[in-house]
């Protein structure tokens, strides 16, 4: 995870929300670093975490989770990590080697949108453990990114389905967190993806929108970071409090300053 981030949502692994989904998004950039944050976030927060990636495989989140100080493999042996691969999963479904179901069984049916399998699999992976396993803090379902489910034909209107069902699951009846990351092809006229992205919004408490810089490339500013909080309980005036800075991304850190106050130009 990293420090400097935590300090900005003011948060700690100690100290954390419940019941509470947050939209990360990004435009024009790489924001997987954010996954990666939220990811070690939760494992050093003693968390329950499902994790459904569409994107990379294994090895390559636990690489750069062993930067960040955790070890996704450990975790996964324990039980507090479990990992649904969609790489390797669409290579056996297309192929035939799934002897079950599959949480990603909707990439064989003609019309692709019954996502109710993967639902189930996430019901089954966060409900509560017996009292004699381990007892983890609250359960965090961690997903991405929604987007790819868009590419593989599924509408928006179901995966927005799928993400409140969760939502009723995890964050109401389990008082756990829900993390997903969408794109943002603001440039490429997706209406679909448009749907998904304003749904997730306007039901998200937290939103970390990174994006890329408009002048281009600078090697000592990679992007800035937009933080949106929402209060849907309050008055609109009340509810909406935005925060910019830029950020820089290091090795094993990221490191975030006002906008233009960047160490290399001053």
């Amino acid at each position: 995870m990293f420090p400097e981030l935590n300090n900005l949502l003011s948060t700690t692994p100690d100290r954390t929300e419940q019941g509470k989904l947050t939209l990360l998004c990004d435009a024009k950039t790489d924001g997987s670093f954010l996954v990666h944050h939220f990811l070690s976030f939760y494992l050093k927060a003693n968390c329950k975490v499902c994790f459904v990636a569409l994107v990379q495989s294994f090895s390559h989140y636990n690489i750069v989770g062993q930067k960040l100080g955790v070890n996704l493999t450990a975790a996964r042996e324990r039980g507090q990590l479990v990992f649904l691969e969609g790489l390797r999963a669409s290579v056996d479904i297309f192929f035939h080697t799934q002897e079950k179901p599959h949480p990603l069984h909707f990439l064989r049916e003609a019309s692709a949108g019954n996502l109710q399998p993967l639902y189930e699999f996430v019901q089954d992976t966060l409900k509560p453990v017996d009292s004699g396993e381990t007892s983890w803090k609250y359960p965090v379902l961690l997903v991405d990114n929604l987007s790819v489910l868009l590419s593989l034909g599924v509408r928006a209107v179901a995966v927005l389905d799928f993400v409140q069902y969760c939502r009723a699951m995890v964050c109401c009846e389990l008082k756990g967190n829900v993390v997903a990351l969408v794109h943002d092809n603001e440039d490429a006229g997706d209406e679909e993806n448009d749907i998904l992205l304003n749904g997730l919004s306007h039901q998200s408490h937290l939103v970390l929108r990174a994006e890329g810089l408009t002048t281009g490339f600078c090697k000592d500013v990679h992007g800035q970071l937009k933080i949106l909080r929402r209060r849907p309980s309050q008055s609109t005036a009340q509810r909406d409090r935005s925060l910019t800075y830029q950020y820089k991304i290091q090795d094993k850190n990221v490191s975030f300053f006002a906008k233009g106050m960047s160490p290399a130009v001053l």
